[in-house]
């Protein structure tokens, strides 16, 4: 099973780094193989995320999450995306705006002097919009998971307190504008200020959007089960697929139709959002976009989906059931480092290692819960 998930990323690695090696020779192959390996440290917590996700979605959305999904993650965030963002801020046209990363001044002081940013400049220049409206729906998220009533808790010493406060009606909601104030007034750059709030309003308003449409449709989805099926208990169909929390728009399992669209939605700017803090850091790596779809779109995105397909596939989240809580922390780390960083630079390597972390974490907290309860078992038997 390992091999038939992961083969593919593999062979798309080795005919990524072949490109790259045709296209900028030794330099080019080594910078792709960094922003390979940069992409999947970073998108681990993604790849749990995705899977608590996935698995709800039935087989035919699960394909289109990994066909068309993949086309979108690659081409579209790490290499239309950056070129928009230049195309927008810039006024240049897309076709100078691809002229513009392919073929960098040659004399940036020169340059500069002319007015004239570079392509990393423009990118830069744009993080606190981008961080902005990714933090925000990140935080909508995470705060959505902590204050879900959930049967199993990871750290319950915070956790059960959360959960009660969390039944004040849109609660999440208050504290993410009173964040989003708070960032725009203290941490935002005066000159960013407004931009600030529009973007983490658009963030908020897109998860607010894609997160009631999908309860929406699997609300009609759950009353066709029930038609269909009479004497069946939906909570009790839900448990038994294995949902317990709130980290996506959909509560049921195997999503069809309107409601699997609206989940395979919901996911990709979920994708998208985990993926503005690594498009953004591959310019301290290099500013060639080929370079940067090749690492971390082809390399980097494949892997990712394919560590998906495998936790779905192997049961892992069922398994070690606080995975997915480590995930959601992450989440909630990534929006606070990403709202942080619109007034103070955070590298890279620092948001990577406390996904890395808290995942870690959890599943160590995870085998030590299975091995508890597999040990009572063994104790309760032999009493018996």
């Amino acid at each position: 099973m390992v091999v038939r998930i992961f083969g593919l990323s593999v062979v798309v690695t080795i005919v990524s780094l072949i490109i790259a090696f045709l296209y900028g020779g030794v330099e080019a192959l080594i910078l792709t193989a960094i922003l390979g390996v940069f992409e999947i440290s970073l998108s681990f917590d993604n790849a749990v995320i995705n899977a608590t996700i996935l698995r709800r979605m039935s087989e035919f959305w699960q394909k289109i999450f990994l066909t068309i999904g993949i086309l979108i993650a690659v081409f579209g965030m790490r290499l239309v995306f950056p070129l928009v963002i230049v195309w927008l801020a810039s006024g240049l046209n897309p076709v100078d705006a691809l002229d513009l990363a392919l073929n960098p001044p040659p004399n940036d002081a020169a340059y500069f002097a002319n007015g004239d940013p570079s392509y990393e400049t423009i990118i830069t220049d744009a993080h606190p919009q981008i961080a902005a409206f990714g933090g925000m729906f990140l935080l909508m998220l995470f705060l959505g998971f902590v204050f879900e009533q959930k049967e199993i808790t990871w750290l319950s010493w915070i956790e059960r307190p959360l959960e009660k406060i969390g039944k004040l009606e849109m609660l999440e909601v208050v504290i993410a504008i009173t964040l989003l104030v708070l960032t725009a007034t203290y941490i935002a750059p005066a000159d960013e200020r407004s931009t600030v709030m529009i973007a983490g309003a658009l963030g908020m308003i897109t998860y607010i959007l894609v997160n009631g449409l999908g309860e929406y449709f699997n609300v009609e989805t759950e009353e066709d089960d029930e038609a269909a099926e009479p004497g069946t208990d939906t909570a009790e169909k839900a448990a038994v697929e294995g949902d317990n929390g709130r980290s996506g728009p959909s509560n049921l399992a195997k999503a069809t139709g309107k409601a699997g669209f609206f989940l395979f939605l919901y996911l990709e700017v979920l994708d998208a959002s985990f993926s503005f803090d690594g498009v953004i850091g591959a310019f301290a790596i290099t500013a060639d976009p080929i370079i940067i779809a090749l690492g971390l779109g082809l390399i980097g995105a494949m892997f990712v989906r394919s560590l998906t397909v495998y936790l779905v596939r192997k049961g892992t989240l069922s398994e070690y059931v606080y995975l997915e809580h480590g995930a959601h922390w992450a989440i909630g780390a990534l929006a606070f480092i990403l709202l942080y960083s619109i007034g103070t630079h955070v590298p890279e390597i620092i948001t990577g290692l406390i996904g890395v972390a808290l995942i870690i974490a959890a599943l160590i907290s995870s085998v030590v819960r299975r091995n508890r309860l597999a040990a009572k078992g063994e104790e309760e038997k032999v009493e018996v």
